[in-house]
């Protein structure tokens, strides 16, 4: 049998512990503890009787028995003092309160009888399941097979790190190299939902990946990349890569279980916050994050430790708060504040949990303590676009706009097309305003509305910058765009929402609020 809960696999018949792709090592005695834990999970489990089934009732000592349930606790991820996982209940005994999902071997799955009497297996892979199916060298040279065999594994690595994903082991993967492969049948045999398979080809001044993802229950081809570029160093050629691959996979994986979800006529707390990322997707609008709000306290009702449901509720009240959209910005981002503190509680590695603290902090005049907490995130998952824009942000706020675009210009490498270009662009745009680049800003704003134009801050900045270079019929046209899609807006919100205190960002603020008075926005 094998147990999922959160990024583990515990796996009865095997013996063995796997968090994504990688083997957690632990001792027997420390396995046979997890395990009746872990079968025993409906009901709270005294000392004795689990000093009866793993010790066969020897006399064990408090002190003995409490240094196997932190090994047990360390191996998954868990500690004594946050008790996430394996509970103690004073004078009662110990509990694992996990979410489990049980998935059986195949040939202990339950069948189902054709019409001739023959057993046809059921299919019911877990949600997020891959495989990444050995890349194929298409060079034409086995030296380059060890580059090839290089972006399956890290990826296979970076993909486990996507929160709730089942990735199959490297080990299990590789049997397959070289071998023409039946999808549906794979599928089947490794009870996963998705393959991922791809190729690379190295010409002699170009490299180019192509990969697809295709649905193991119907053998649909549901997403493709290629990615393209000039020959340079290989190991952060294949660094660069697997980034790309992974930022776009994640959200790619999210779109289909959300869409899957939608067709659940009971959808539980994990189907919910699909739902609720989709909407957190679609546009830092009040009414998208609203409606991504409505999923996620519906998964918490259900679940009220779902750390997903909590950090998806957390950057929703960040991004109405950081935007300028409303006057209760103190409000939402305390609350963001708080759940984030929870979910961190509950998940300390989460590494989305400590991205979105620290743009809160970063957001509320504590740029510094931000940045540290973008950097934390980066150390648990280097992919992490958002925690290197985040960085760059702080700096701006921190009057140090000089570094800004560095910092952007790595996330955007890191990935190309995530749904938060544009603000990285604003960002960058404001930057160069700043210093005083305004022909470099007005380049970058302007990009910033072409990756979304309906991204009403993108408008008024914009209006600023042109209105100060003399442009004021396209600033005033600009800022009433602005104004349509955020009606309330005035400089007076502008000023008293004010993220830093840094004299050099609060003298840029003043050319922003100038050019806004000559396009047109009112005082308020």
């Amino acid at each position: 049998m094998r147990y999922l809960f959160e990024e583990y696999a515990f796996d009865t018949d095997r013996r063995e512990i796997h968090r994504g792709a990688l083997v957690v090592s632990v001792t027997p005695q420390v396995f046979d503890l997890l395990d009746y834990l872990i079968r025993n999970r409906e009901r709270v489990v005294s000392k004795d009787e689990l000093i009866t089934a793993i010790w066969n009732g020897r006399s064990v000592s408090d002190a003995a028995l409490t240094t196997r349930l932190n090994a047990a606790r360390n191996a998954i991820g868990d500690t004594g003092e946050k008790q996430r996982l394996i509970k103690t209940l004073a004078r009662k005994g110990f509990r694992f309160v996990g979410v489990v999902q049980e998935q059986r071997p195949i040939a202990q799955l339950g069948s189902l009888t054709r019409n001739d009497g023959t057993a046809q297996r059921t299919f019911s892979p877990p949600r997020l399941s891959i495989v990444v199916l050995p890349f194929v060298n298409l060079s034409g040279d086995p030296e380059q097979d060890y580059f090839v065999d290089g972006v399956t594994e890290s990826l296979t690595t970076d993909l486990s790190r996507i929160s709730g994903a089942f990735i199959i082991a490297r080990n299990t993967a590789f049997t397959f190299k070289g071998k023409a492969v039946d999808v549906l049948k794979l599928g089947r045999e490794l009870n996963v939902r998705y393959v991922l398979e791809g190729s690379v080809q190295r010409g002699s001044n170009r490299l180019r990946v192509n990969v697809q993802l295709v649905d193991t229950e119907t053998g649909n081809q549901l997403w493709a990349e290629r990615f393209e570029k000039p020959i340079g160093d290989l190991f952060d050629m294949q660094d660069e890569i697997v980034s790309r691959l992974a930022n776009a996979l994640d959200a790619e994986l999210l779109a289909l279980e959300a869409r899957r979800a939608e067709r659940s006529p009971n959808p539980d707390a994990t189907d919910l916050c699909f739902q609720g990322a989709v909407w957190l997707n679609m546009g830092r609008t009040p009414e998208n994050m609203t409606r991504a709000c409505g999923f996620y306290e519906r998964a918490l009702a259900l679940e009220p430790t779902n750390v997903e449901a909590l950090v998806g509720r957390a950057w929703a009240n960040f991004v109405i708060g950081a935007n300028l959209v409303s006057d209760d910005r103190v409000e939402r981002l305390a609350a963001a504040e708080t759940t984030l503190a929870k979910a961190l509680s509950l998940a300390p590695n989460h590494p989305l949990a400590h991205n979105t603290m620290g743009l809160v902090k970063i957001f509320t005049n504590r740029a510094a303590q931000g940045i540290a907490e973008c950097q934390r995130a980066l150390t648990l998952d280097r992919n992490l676009a958002r925690s290197h824009a985040g960085i760059g942000v702080a700096k701006f706020f921190l009057g140090r706009g000089g570094e800004t675009e560095a910092h952007m210009e790595q996330a955007l490498r890191l990935s190309p097309r995530d749904t938060l270009v544009y603000v990285w662009s604003m960002f960058v745009g404001l930057a160069k305003f700043w210093q005083g680049a305004d022909a470099e800003a007005l380049v970058w704003l302007r990009r910033s509305l072409e990756a979304n134009r309906n991204y009403p801050a993108a408008h008024f900045n914009l209006a600023a910058a042109l209105a100060l270079v003399g442009e004021l019929e396209e600033a005033r046209a600009t800022a009433q765009v602005g104004l349509a899609l955020n009606p309330s807006f005035t400089i007076r919100r502008y000023r008293t929402n004010t993220p830093s205190n840094h004299p050099l960002y609060l003298a840029g603020c003043e050319r922003v609020y100038e050019g806004l008075r000559l396009a047109g926005v009112r005082e308020g």
